[in-house]
């Protein structure tokens, strides 16, 4: 197979990849639009960063995008073993950015308070970890919604 037996054009007209695509755009995109009012003033570079890598926040993109996929493939092609898969795949997904995330976010958060109050003290040298953001339920159930309109939206148009 080649670069030129792939489907780009078919692929960007896929109301499944388009309504993944789209749901996932649209949610960071919320999301970056609500941090820009929070902060007040962000610069260009920044708010482009917080769109491509921002994990955690309202809307939950990671639900928009898994919801909307799910969803669009049911739509498609009804109950099929392709819709099983990606159903399981959605709630895998919500339930990871619910819980597993969210609890290494929290505990990381702590570690790094913890680290920088020892190293204030001049007892530890400490590198601060990684703050990966997990979701809460309001910000899981508005990228569910999100998601789950996007489908529609690019089955009945």
């Amino acid at each position: 197979m080649s670069i030129r037996d792939l489907d780009f054009v078919g692929l960007c007209k896929n109301p499944i990849f388009l309504s993944g695509f789209v749901s996932l755009c649209l949610a960071q995109t919320i999301k970056t639009i609500i941090a820009m009012v929070h902060s007040r003033k962000m610069e260009p570079k920044k708010a482009f960063w917080y769109f491509i890598g921002k994990t955690g926040g309202m809307p939950s993109s990671h639900s928009a995008s898994a919801v909307a996929i799910c969803v669009s493939i049911a739509l498609k092609d009804g109950f099929t073993d392709l819709f099983i898969l990606s159903l399981f795949v959605m709630l895998i997904t919500i339930r990871d950015s619910l819980g597993v995330r969210r609890a290494a976010g929290v505990q990381a958060q702590a570690l790094n308070h913890l680290g920088t109050e020892l190293a204030q003290r001049k007892l530890v040298n400490y590198e601060p970890v990684k703050e990966v953001n997990g979701h809460t339920l309001p910000e899981v159930i508005v990228g569910s919604l999100l998601g789950l309109g996007i489908a529609f939206f690019f089955w009945l148009v």
